[in-house]
């Protein structure tokens, strides 16, 4: 549990980074708001439930409701924070992506909301990778690492894994 609190820690700081830009978009709907306090009460120690499951559900439903690309991926990553708290210690590259895609997704609605800016997401990126914690990397490493894509999400996540392992 205290691997996955950690790793709920990580993702509900970067979501909580964007979290203003789908309330721009979307005044009135909590659901991602939800999401990452269901992630930072996870992550300080409350039990893990099924809030924490439904708010990612919920979270990434609000995503489709969103008009804004920026808004969309900002959703998306209150989601991946809620879901972060249910990483398993299965040994697959698809399991990075409970550790990293809350930052990537973040990284991702930074750089639309700058107007597309590569080095907007990149510069997150970097910054995640500043305060992830000796901890977050020991869980990291042991999984493959994330899988490689083609859409800038998957970029993102692939630069943030390569980050972490080479470490400081």
């Amino acid at each position: 549990m205290d691997d996955l609190r950690v790793v709920a820690r990580f993702a509900a700081g970067s979501a909580g980074e964007v979290l203003q830009l789908f309330e721009a978009d979307r005044p009135g709907d909590p659901r991602p708001r939800v999401a990452v306090d269901a992630a930072r009460s996870f992550a300080v120690g409350a039990d893990r439930t099924t809030l924490q499951r439904v708010a990612a559900v919920d979270a990434h439903r609000a995503a489709k409701d969103a008009v804004a690309e920026a808004a969309k991926h900002a959703a998306h990553a209150a989601g991946d924070a809620a879901a972060a708290a249910y990483l398993h210690p299965l040994a697959r590259a698809s399991q990075v992506g409970h550790i990293l895609r809350a930052t990537a997704h973040a990284a991702r609605a930074a750089e639309l909301a700058a107007g597309g800016a590569p080095a907007v997401g990149d510069r997150c990126v970097e910054r995640a990778g500043r305060r992830a914690t000796p901890g977050l990397v020991d869980v990291l490493r042991r999984y493959p690492a994330a899988p490689t894509g083609k859409n800038r999400v998957a970029q993102l996540m692939t630069a943030l894994d390569l980050s972490l392992r080479a470490g400081p």
